[in-house]
């Protein structure tokens, strides 16, 4: 990426019949000669669904990277999340999902209820409750695949968000602490329910971001991409961790972490092919870039979990000088003896729990201290 904002213009026309039906999720990738969209051009809102919700209502609150406009609300992330409040039996939660090939999953919960799992592989998905409300629920990415394209539309997997059809209420505003997560497969939640690199076995709400944001009650931003690391790419079409910094996807600026409390990086393991001088180079430029996006953030480099890379990022930190950026050693943490690995690298849901229950301590005092 340039680092040049480019515009997205939403192309949709209105179908003739009071259903939403789904828009298109993207077109071209974005070009500065050229003006793209995130949503191609597709089915909106009749003139008779007046109770649907456009994406970017106020009365729906996101977390994490989300592209919003009035067309489509899109992540790519595992770990993102949408709450509303609504009343009535059900509701309706529209997606697009015209170019999807690998549906990404999510659950919903109701009222604090257990989670349902869903795949997002239809338009229409109808949400129930039990009586008249008012009702709360939570969407929660749970995978996104990255074994196909999730970052230049058209999006072949992700979570596109038409709208929510039915009678929602505004929310009250809530003051949370902003704990930012930034990672490879380990933060993606990727392995963390079973062996097999598929959405199944994957899960962001099971990965210590998900665990740590929910005991402190914070705000979370989970981003994760498999096989990325500070120089190489990740799979998906993802470029590397510096320059998708950002975004939320290829066109699509992130909302920026100015106001962040504590940013975790967990970067590293899967830059083992290059050197030490190459890797401390591009890390150093990381958490730089970092820091001018957060100025007043507490900046915490963890130690991967496999250990890739340690002295470098201890040295790093260290060369920067920077009170508010440390180094945070995860060595005795996991233990593949004790059960807490899939396989070499990836933590498994127990390992997740362990590393989630060392930071929780760690984070929440920088909050206190913070605020």
């Amino acid at each position: 990426m340039s680092g040049v904002v480019h515009r997205c213009t939403a192309v949709v026309k209105c179908a003739a019949t009071a259903a939403v039906v789904a828009l298109l999720v993207a077109g071209a990738a974005p070009t500065e000669s050229a003006s793209t969209s995130a949503v191609g051009a597709g089915a909106g809102v009749g003139a008779g669904a007046s109770n649907v919700v456009r994406p970017d209502d106020r009365r729906l609150v996101y977390e994490g990277h989300w592209g919003r406009t009035a067309e489509a609300a899109v992540t790519v992330n595992s770990g993102s999340r949408l709450r509303f409040r609504f009343v009535g039996s059900a509701v309706h939660a529209l997606f697009d999902v015209s170019s999807v090939t690998v549906p990404a999953q999510i659950y919903v919960s109701v009222d604090g209820g257990p989670k349902r799992l869903y795949a997002v592989d239809r338009g229409d998905l109808r949400i129930t409750a039990t009586g008249r409300g008012p009702h709360t629920a939570e969407l929660s990415v749970k995978d996104v695949s990255a074994r196909v394209n999730r970052w230049t539309p058209p999006l072949e997997s992700g979570v596109a968000l038409t709208g929510i059809r039915g009678r929602l209420l505004e929310q009250r505003a809530l003051k949370a602490p902003e704990l930012v997560f930034y990672g490879d497969s380990v933060t993606q939640g990727v392995l963390a329910l079973c062996a097999v690199n598929t959405s199944d076995c994957a899960d962001g709400t099971a990965a210590y971001p998900t665990l740590v944001a929910d005991a402190l009650h914070a705000s979370l931003t989970q981003v994760g991409f498999g096989r990325q690391g500070v120089i190489r790419t990740g799979n998906g079409g993802v470029p590397a961790a510096g320059d998708a910094y950002a975004w939320n996807h290829a066109g699509s600026p992130a909302r920026p972490d100015r106001d962040a409390d504590v940013i975790v990086v967990n970067q590293g393991t899967n830059d083992t092919a290059f050197g030490s001088a190459e890797f401390r180079t591009a890390y150093r430029a990381y958490l730089e870039r970092l820091r001018a996006a957060a100025p007043h953030a507490r900046i915490l480099a963890l130690r991967p979990f496999g250990g890739a890379h340690a002295a470098d990022i201890a040295d790093v930190v260290a060369e920067l000088a920077d009170r508010r950026t440390e180094f945070v050693d995860t060595a005795d943490w996991l233990s593949a003896a004790d059960g807490d690995f899939q396989d070499p690298v990836h933590p498994n849901a127990q390992g997740h729990r362990k590393a989630a229950d060392r930071l929780i301590p760690l984070i929440g005092k920088l909050v206190k201290e913070h605020q």
